[in-house]
């Protein structure tokens, strides 16, 4: 008698459901997002690896450009120019790059962080390509019956040595400072090739000498739609590196088993997040964030050496990492603290990077790329890189060395915007006086060093020092350094010097300690109001105390008051007729009243309800600017991204939780989007957050459990999540208004070291 196997319904549903494999990270992301910006920089569709030093785009990297002008040899830092450039043709050559140029079509093109492809309509021409992490793979098919031509240039001064019929080698010099050096090979030899110089004179010769900026053209001879390699090391060491780098990462031609890899690095970072629930839009501009903060730091060490625009040098890494490429005035905000939860040895790494930086070069670095420290915004801000990593546990750095170079710069740097060494008077002024002097309008500047375009920004520079105070006092304390700590701390007050009483806002003085004359908090200060703030108005600096929050409440008069303000915040006008007003501000842009969705420093401003007991505007103001500026769309970014500086606002305030203060290992509740997100920490653990219901309309929490227990706090710690754990919200569509609303369940701005 044979047995019959009957299918249940619920032996049924399982089965289908395993038929049904749930997408990869990596399927949710459209790095076309943001490809049209609102008014300054558009992100681009970036082709990399984790943290990796080739980085590859087509250029230009913006959505509305009609034509491809070329593909980089490599992206040397974000938003600071790229090496080299790469070119398919057809027909008769041109050593004009101009003319290399090609229509091509987004409903042709396929973007995704491992893998890009794009027909080129001009020439017929099918590209694609990949990279490993310090090379690249193309593959190109000529579809027409013409010539089959490679252009190669290198964009400034260099050389281009063709070596055989399938191999070329040169270098690059970026910024007038580093070698780029390349290595390429083609999978097919190349039947002909030819060489001009910068004047595109047709000299053909086999070495290029330096400084011609010279122009390559390979032509091939393969029959139509024959798919042809091309590969490519890149190095900052030297020759026989970037030589080795390709040898080592891409030994054969198997073009699809370098993509796949490249999709499982993808899914690997991407996974230590996973979301269900939430629409499939919210997905991809989840994923799409979260790929963006892979962007930065990039690892530059190549087989146990590294470059180092610090002193000019090649060092040893002794097996660890050198990372580069950072812009901490956006990235101290938000995307190192995400990197610090969920990669924190990588973080590790990159501080100690930052060590042997100072070392180098005598200063911790403000915007630390390949060629060095480039100055760029204000603040210190390593302090806070720092302080948040050690107070989360990470100690895979140098801490005392660390110290040193952070307290170096808080005592003997100056503070001016767009510079980094020895103090001026203005700086001694500070230290003596507790605020950065301004000047009145139309007062002559009298201090050489000050930046003719970036001006004092004296508001900007008293509270951001003052923020970066406190986290070297942090660090003092925590180090047994008591007489620091003692200082530090008390410099770190020295925001409230600036309050004005009368005016509400955090207003400039001059060296008389008299208020500025006939000062405008929205529209004093010139471009960008720099001679005051930096980038945005008074109504922005307004918020800009994250590490004293209960004593700005208390300059503001108590929680009462501290609410109204921030209310008007996002209803208060413009002041101006739009277009007048981002002519002085062009940076900040998405705005909501005078609140700036799209500028880093208004990042923590939503989540500042919950100190003064209004917590469910918190919520409703994170999920309002979430639907609204970040979409899936070539405008789905509100401002200058500056890699991951905005787009990790995206992936806190998603998963439903923010760091107001860097530093402080407290993390602030918003309302999450998805209804389970899963977070992978350290030791194989998971914090685990159930939003039951959450929808775009239920966005309330009406209860809330930690770790089993009854919660009422819209805050929660470090510790209670780093050994993993579960928050469970439950939500609705109207607020509770008691929630979180004590004095008592407010965010703390202090915690025992």
């Amino acid at each position: 008698m044979k047995s019959k196997l009957l299918l249940t319904p619920v032996v049924f549903i399982i089965l289908t459901s395993c038929l049904h494999k749930r997408p990869d990270p990596v399927e949710f992301i459209n790095p076309n997002i943001g490809g049209i910006s609102p008014l300054l920089e558009t992100t681009v569709p970036l082709v990399n690896l984790p943290n990796s030093m080739m980085r590859v785009h087509r250029l230009p990297g913006n959505y509305q450009a009609e034509k491809v002008n070329g593909f980089p040899f490599i992206l040397c830092g974000h938003r600071n120019g790229t090496a080299g450039l790469l070119m398919p043709t057809s027909g008769k050559i041109s050593a004009n790059p101009y003319k290399w140029q090609s229509y091509y079509d987004h409903d042709y093109e396929v973007c995704t962080p491992y893998y890009y492809s794009v027909w080129l309509e001009d020439p017929d021409i099918d590209l694609e390509f990949t990279v490993a992490e310090k090379s690249s793979f193309y593959r190109i098919s000529w579809n027409k019956n013409e010539q089959k031509n490679l252009m190669l240039e290198v964009t400034a001064n260099g050389s281009i040595n063709i070596i055989d019929k399938n191999t070329v080698e040169g270098y690059e010099f970026y910024q007038n400072k580093v070698k780029v050096f390349f290595y390429l090979k083609t999978e097919k030899n190349f039947i002909t090739d030819s060489v001009w110089d910068s004047d595109i004179n047709s000299a053909r010769f086999t070495s290029s000498p330096e400084g011609t900026k010279p122009t390559v053209s390979l032509t091939f001879k393969v029959p139509e739609k024959e798919k042809i390699g091309i590969k490519m090391g890149v190095s900052f060491v030297d020759a026989g590196q970037a030589r080795s780098n390709l040898e080592r990462e891409i030994p054969g031609w198997d073009f699809e088993m370098l993509k796949k890899q490249g999709r499982e690095r993808w899914n690997d970072a991407l996974g230590k997040i996973l979301v269900s629930g939430g629409a499939e839009d919210q997905k991809i501009v989840f994923y799409t964030a979260l790929y963006r903060t892979y962007e930065r730091m990039v690892n530059i060490s190549e087989d146990g050496r590294y470059y180092s625009g610090f002193d000019d040098k090649i060092h040893k890494d002794n097996d660890t990492a050198f990372f580069v490429d950072d812009w901490m005035w956006d990235t101290y905000r938000a995307a190192h603290p995400l990197q610090a939860m969920i990669n924190p040895e990588l973080e590790g790494l990159k501080i100690q990077s930052y060590v042997r930086m100072y070392e180098q070069s005598g200063w911790m670095p403000l915007f630390p790329i390949l060629f060095g420290d480039n100055p760029c915004m204000n603040g210190n801000h390593s302090a806070a890189i720092i302080a948040d990593a050690y107070f989360k546990g990470i100690r895979n750095f140098d801490i005392q060395k660390a110290y040193e170079g952070i307290k170096k710069n808080a005592m003997e740097a100056t503070m001016l915007p767009w510079r980094n060494g020895p103090m001026c008077s203005l700086d001694t002024f500070y230290l003596k006086n507790g605020y950065y002097p301004a000047l009145n309008p139309g007062e002559k500047e009298t201090v050489a060093l000050v930046h003719p375009f970036e001006k004092r920004q004296a508001v900007a520079l008293t509270l951001g020092q003052s923020y970066d105070d406190w986290c070297l006092a942090r660090l003092a304390k925590a180090l047994g350094k008591n007489d620091d700590y003692e200082y530090f701390l008390k410099r770190s007050h020295n925001y409230a010097n600036l309050y004005n009483q009368e005016t509400g806002f955090f207003a400039p003085r001059t060296t008389d300690g008299k208020w500025v004359k006939d000062f405008d908090p929205k529209f004093s200060g010139g471009l960008g109001n720099r001679d005051y703030y930096d980038e945005n108005n008074g109504w922005t600096y307004l918020w800009d105390v994250q590490h004293d929050i209960s004593g700005l409440i208390g300059l503001m008069g108590g929680r009462d008051e501290f609410v109204n303000r921030l209310n008007q915040l996002f209803i208060e006008p413009l002041g101006k007729w739009k277009p007048d007003y981002l002519q002085q501000m062009p940076d900040a842009t998405g705005q909501v009243g005078q609140f700036v969705m799209g500028n880093e420093p208004s990042l923590h401003i939503p989540y500042l309800y919950n100190y003064a007991g209004a917590p469910w505007r918190t919520q409703q103001r994170v999920r309002m600017l979430l639907d609204t500026w970040f979409t899936n769309s070539p405008f789905g970014m509100p401002g200058d991204e500056d890699g991951g500086g905005l787009s990790a606002f995206v992936v806190f305030s998603s998963m439903g939780f923010y760091p107001v203060t860097p530093g402080l290992p407290v993390f602030n509740i918003g309302s999450p989007v998805f209804t389970d997100i899963s977070i992978k920490l350290q030791n194989n653990k998971t914090f685990r957050i159930l939003a039951r219901g959450s929808s775009r309309e239920n966005k309330y929490i009406q209860k809330a459990k930690l770790n089993g227990k009854d919660w009422n706090k819209p805050w929660f710690l470090w510790d209670d999540i780093k050994n993993g754990g579960v928050m469970e919200l439950d939500m609705s569509s109207r607020p509770d208004y008691n929630w979180g609303s004590g004095p008592a369940d407010a965010p703390p701005s202090k915690l025992p070291d």
